[in-house]
């Protein structure tokens, strides 16, 4: 799955990087999402689906390869 980030709705609440710190990260000047990964497998995939449900702004999503 390849995550999509949309920086201008973040509002740097930063529940995507508690979930998955592996996936993502906070920029440090503004704290909106940077995606380090842009694809994620595995146990890291839950992750990363609990991190988009978790995210108060609804920036992130999941799409098929």
């Amino acid at each position: 799955m390849r995550i999509i980030a949309d920086t201008g709705r973040c509002v740097g609440a930063g529940q995507c990087v508690l979930a998955e710190p592996t996936a993502f990260d906070q920029d440090e000047q503004d704290g909106t999402v940077v995606v380090l990964t842009e694809h994620v497998a595995g146990e890291a995939l839950t992750r990363t689906r609990q991190a988009v449900q978790l995210c108060p702004s609804g920036a992130l999503s999941l799409a098929e390869d």
